[in-house]
């Protein structure tokens, strides 16, 4: 890896581990089932993970330099790996306690790996196509998990059953190689500003487009995960697909989504704006207000695979145009505050699916429908005050 670029070599980290979450997040929600944990114990185990993760996360925030931000993600790593080895001894025995901490402590490191990645780039370089590559990779590679799934579950090789414990033992091998390529970067120390943690509120605050792009944010997530928040549980109770039929179905999807990410984002990137926002939310909108009025399983199927089809597409638009307006000394900070708010949006929006997926299929895309009418509108809004702050500099 001698003549690989430092950021390349980040992205190669988060590859596997991407491969990794891939393949174990999504077999955990039937892991836990198949460990007796009812679809609101499964609920409430992802929201109360998501909130918690807030909490890392801001820790990270007021305690944690760039200059300290890789050994911490290495650490992190590390323990994400010995709780895994525990989830899987811990498979098939009566510690429900025990397992409902492993578990929340599993979602919180991946998200708090998952907050840090970018930051870690924007030492080295920081640009929309940097950041959109980051987020390309992350979604290609936990398709290729979910591909090494979607083959081998239910599979015998050399004489083991290849169930859902497994493919979390595999998963853990592929966070050890990542964990080895972490080991083997070394990442520059940078000139920070003193107290500058202390100045990342009133900076966010001095910019109206910030704050409405931090509400953007918290609204989305609440509707993309009251929707899809229990996509495997879904997909095999409501429309009885099998695991594995359920995995190859997300394996496909996820590979086209990754195709045309890449294509918008090299060819497809409207010049207008507007015409973006309404390719990836308009039409999930329309969809989600069928599948609703209708309560018809193959339409509802029609609006989560455009759903699932269109959310790797034009992240420079949505979100790197203004992620990368922060400047380097706050970006680990202002990473740290987005996600923070992007994961209580989904903790909430996971918590409604819950609610909405017993009372029936229809409620979840119908209640997520009201949530998107407010993310659109920020979504236009936001461009607006772009363009009309771009005149004014010109």
């Amino acid at each position: 890896m001698k003549n690989i670029r430092n950021e390349n070599r980040i992205l190669i980290i988060l590859a596997f581990f991407s491969i990794s979450i891939g393949l174990w997040t999504n077999f955990r929600q039937l892991w836990l089932q198949d460990n007796n944990f009812s679809v609101t114990q499964i609920s409430n185990i992802m929201s109360i993970g998501a909130l918690l993760s807030i909490i890392g996360i801001a820790l990270i925030g007021r305690y944690i330099t760039l200059n300290k931000l890789k050994k911490t993600i290495t650490f992190i790593l590390i323990i994400k790996f010995i709780n895994m080895l525990l989830l899987y001894y811990l498979n098939g025995t009566n510690q429900v306690e025990i397992i409902k901490l492993s578990i929340i402590a599993d979602i919180v490191m991946e998200y708090i790996i998952i907050t840090s990645i970018y930051p870690l780039i924007t030492t080295i370089v920081k640009s929309n196509t940097i950041y959109s590559k980051r987020k390309l990779t992350e979604y290609l590679f936990k398709d290729i998990g979910i591909l090494f799934g979607g083959i081998f579950i239910g599979k015998s090789i050399a004489g083991i059953l290849v169930n859902y414990n497994v493919c979390l033992i595999v998963s853990n091998i592929f966070l050890i190689i990542s964990i080895i390529a972490m080991l083997n970067i070394r990442i520059e120390h940078t000139k920070e500003k003193k107290q500058i943690k202390n100045k990342m509120i009133k900076y966010i605050l001095n910019s109206k487009i910030m704050i409405l792009y931090l509400l953007y944010n918290f609204i989305g997530a609440i509707a993309m995960n009251t929707a899809l928040g229990l996509k495997m549980l879904t997909l095999t109770n409501y429309f009885n697909f099998s695991d594995n039929i359920a995995t190859n179905y997300l394996l496909i999807v996820g590979l086209i989504a990754d195709g045309i990410g890449i294509l918008a984002l090299k060819y497809l990137t409207p010049k207008n704006d507007y015409i973006t926002i309404t390719i990836k939310f308009g039409i999930r909108f329309i969809g989600y207000i069928i599948a609703f009025m209708s309560n018809n399983l193959i339409i509802t199927l029609i609006a989560i695979t455009w759903s699932l089809l269109i959310s790797t597409a034009y992240e420079n638009i949505c979100d790197g145009v203004y992620i990368n307006r922060i400047e380097n000394d706050y970006q680990l900070s202002f990473a740290n505050v987005r996600y923070i708010i992007k994961f209580l949006g989904e903790a909430i929006g996971v918590a409604f699916c819950g609610i909405m997926y017993e009372s029936g299929l229809r409620y979840m895309f119908g209640l997520s429908a009201i949530f998107m009418i407010f993310q659109i509108g920020l979504a236009y809004y936001l461009i607006y005050l772009r363009r009309g702050e771009k005149a004014q500099n010109e």
